[in-house]
């Protein structure tokens, strides 16, 4: 029997604003927050604080807690930058929305 479940490297789409900001993103860091996000398992519950892989400058949750599995942000760098994004789990062809990323 195989496995016919899509699996990482997720693909990743950018709003027009969003992929803006993340190309002016400094470059020590934001590209690694990015292949955190399209190599995880479950990107969603990457960055809950019980997960040891996840580096320590990288935060993710939800970004209201009433919608858990709603739109999400990944906090860069201590709160630095983020990168808001929702994972679409749909069967043939998953992928990461991201919607807003900014950087101070």
């Amino acid at each position: 029997m195989t496995d016919d479940c899509p699996r990482p490297p997720w693909k990743m789409d950018w709003t027009v604003e969003a992929l803006q900001e993340f190309e002016s993103m400094p470059d020590d860091g934001v590209p690694a927050a990015r292949a955190e996000l399209i190599t995880a398992l479950d990107p969603y519950y990457r960055g809950i604080d019980a997960d040891p892989s996840l580096p320590h400058w990288i935060t993710v949750r939800p970004l209201a807690s009433t919608s858990p599995g709603g739109p999400h942000i990944a906090d860069l760098a201590g709160g630095r930058g983020w990168l808001v994004f929702t994972f679409i789990r749909r069967h043939a062809d998953p992928q990461i929305t991201v919607t807003d990323a900014f950087w101070a």
